[in-house]
């Protein structure tokens, strides 16, 4: 019984590591800076300023009015459905076009007079019934501002038109302009209502909370190991009355709560998020507003979900520090760990890439098992609103089981000279 208190891991002295590897990082406001003010500032811009620039890039496009080049004669009517703004309530939601005479269309178009340019090689049809005849619309496709400004207004212009000219041929017929749609379809969104909210890019929040999770404790975990054994402070750890394992479970824990530092102000910055979001759509209608909501998103989580969210954050939190600290001390320099560490960002990056592909993927509970990528679905899973209990929990084993057999390899690494010593 003596030999086995001998050999059990203290507590204290646990903590009184922890406490000297976390003292190290916070004495680093580098350090400090991508814990807690990058997630604050990134994940609002990412979530939030991307959609909301779109959004507003899109609606402005479509409330300014662009100058579109003809050459030849239009229609009167099409002529005047182009240059007309399209109101509702009194506000302009697409505004019309400045239609001018040009020579050359392309040159016109490549030369950046005209946003865009128009050519009917033949008359056009002002009835419906008199024949049919191709409208050459020159835009550069490939750019972001035609197809929502010029090139997109004079595509749903003519659509209209041709629907103009075909109802007045039915209304001569006495017909409806039902007779052209008999069978409509009304879409009815059956998601859930947290997924509706979601928004998009809820692909990201996963990503971007293990991201955290990674670059939080890269730094203590890297300091606590390799950079120790470069400033020549880990040799005199291990010769003090410390036990191997109490030092690895100790840096451990040290990494663990810097990441899960992170992981919080990340979740922190999604609530942010989707606070600035609800206020945003609230106060504002229209395309952009449309598109923010529909990309954006917004952060709304049960209790049992936010518990879902902090045990897989947790979880995943060592697990990664676990990898850290057992790369960190094989590592035989600070600027070494660096590099055997920047390829677990790929590791994080390629299945998150993956998640927003997820409705093409059939997923069996087997791949909640899958450490890391089992709590990306899983956090998803719980933004979207359709998690289970059993996935959650398989996903928090999983980073458990792994996280241990890492630490029993820093443990192994920790008691091999050569590895202490490689410096």
């Amino acid at each position: 019984m003596g030999s086995v208190r001998s050999n059990s891991i203290r507590p204290n002295m646990v903590w009184r590591i922890a406490a000297r590897d976390l003292l190290s990082t916070l004495r680093d406001r580098r350090t400090l800076a991508a814990t807690i003010l990058m997630p604050l500032i990134l994940i609002p811009a990412l979530s939030l300023g991307l959609p909301l620039l779109l959004g507003s890039f899109i609606g402005g496009q479509q409330q300014e009015r662009q100058k579109v080049g003809v050459v030849g004669t239009l229609p009167p009517a099409l002529r005047t459905a182009l240059e007309q703004d399209e109101k509702v309530d009194g506000k302009t939601v697409r505004a019309g076009v400045d239609l001018v005479a040009v020579q050359d269309p392309k040159k016109a178009v490549q030369s950046g007079d005209v946003d865009a340019a128009i050519q009917a090689p033949v008359a056009l049809p002002t009835r419906a019934g008199e024949g049919s005849a191709a409208l050459e619309v020159y835009a550069k496709l490939s750019s972001l501002s035609a197809q929502a400004g010029a090139y997109g207004k004079v595509q749903d212009v003519v659509d209209g038109y041709n629907r103009t000219l075909t109802l007045d041929r039915l209304k001569g017929l006495g017909l409806g302009a039902d007779t052209l749609t008999p069978v409509t379809v009304k879409p009815i969104d059956a998601s859930p209502p947290q997924e509706q909210r979601s928004g998009q890019l809820a692909f990201l929040i996963p990503f971007l909370m293990l991201q955290f999770i990674l670059s939080g404790g890269m730094a203590t975990a890297i300091d606590a190991t390799a950079g120790e054994k470069e400033r020549g402070t880990l040799e005199s750890l291990l010769v003090s009355p410390v036990r191997r394992a109490e030092v690895v479970t100790g840096k451990l824990l040290a990494t663990t709560i810097t990441a899960l530092t992170s992981a919080c102000f990340s979740v922190l910055g999604f609530i942010i998020s989707g606070l600035v979001a609800a206020l945003f759509l609230a106060n504002r209608s229209g395309l952009g507003a449309d598109i923010t909501s529909s990309m954006g998103g917004q952060l709304t989580l049960t209790l049992g979900g936010t518990l879902g969210m902090l045990g897989l954050a947790a979880s995943a939190a060592l697990l990664i520090s676990a990898v850290l600290i057992a790369i960190g001390i094989y590592a035989r320099s600070f600027k070494e760990a660096q590099t055997y560490i920047a390829p677990l960002t790929l590791i994080i990056v390629l299945p998150a890439v993956m998640l927003q592909f997820a409705d093409f993927l059939t997923l069996s509970t087997a791949v909640y098992a899958v450490p890391l990528f089992g709590s990306m679905i899983s956090i998803l899973n719980i933004v979207k609103g359709a998690a289970q209990l059993d996935q959650i929990l398989l996903a928090i084993l999983a980073n458990v089981i792994g996280a241990a057999l890492l630490a029993l390899l820093a443990l192994h690494s920790f008691g091999r000279e050569e590895v202490i010593f490689r410096n």
